[in-house]
């Protein structure tokens, strides 16, 4: 009763086979949905780059004589 019979891994290997092989239309769905989730990944490592970067820019702004100032969108909220 504990270990596997032959019939439990024959029904594993099928349901394995009929995901992740041959050429059908699940494999297929399996593959694309597995590059859906790589480009997934990608995109939200590449939003969380660029809004460091654009925090960062809009932290220190250079006006007309060269000095800084912060124009956070809490600042521009104080100033009214």
């Amino acid at each position: 009763m504990g270990s596997f019979s032959i019939w439990h891994w024959l029904v594993v290997l099928a349901v394995v086979l009929l995901l992740f092989g041959g050429k059908g239309k699940i494999s297929a769905l399996m593959g694309d949905f597995g590059k859906g989730l790589k480009s997934f990944k990608q995109g939200v490592k590449g939003d969380e780059a660029e809004g460091e970067a654009s925090e960062q820019a809009n932290r220190s702004v250079t006006d007309d004589s060269g000095s800084t100032k912060s124009s956070s969108k809490s600042d521009q909220a104080v100033k009214g």
